[in-house]
């Protein structure tokens, strides 16, 4: 499967991360929480796009996201906290 392209909006207080694929679009939300932290709350990934990747994609660009800023992630997120404990390569960037 080739990359999916990941979009951020990121916001005063917080933002989300967005793919669309096929027509639909798959949604993680977070918060930030002071200046080195972000708290994932939720992921939604439509039916059509589930076993797609999407989901995954969301939850690895956060990650990389937060290495480049220096920041930690706080995964309330029933989904990103699986999928972070899925990667032991990513888990450099919990809180």
């Amino acid at each position: 499967m080739s990359e999916l392209d990941v979009k951020r909006e990121d916001g005063a207080t917080g933002g989300r991360y967005l793919v669309t694929l096929e027509g639909h679009t798959a949604e993680m939300t977070y918060s930030k929480a002071g200046a080195t932290r972000i708290i994932i709350d939720h992921t939604g990934v439509p039916d059509a796009l589930r076993g797609k990747g999407a989901g995954q994609a969301l939850v690895k660009r956060a990650v990389e996201d937060a290495r480049a800023a220096g920041i930690k992630i706080i995964p309330l997120c029933p989904f990103a906290k699986a999928q972070i404990e899925k990667h032991p390569e990513w888990q450099d960037v919990l809180a």
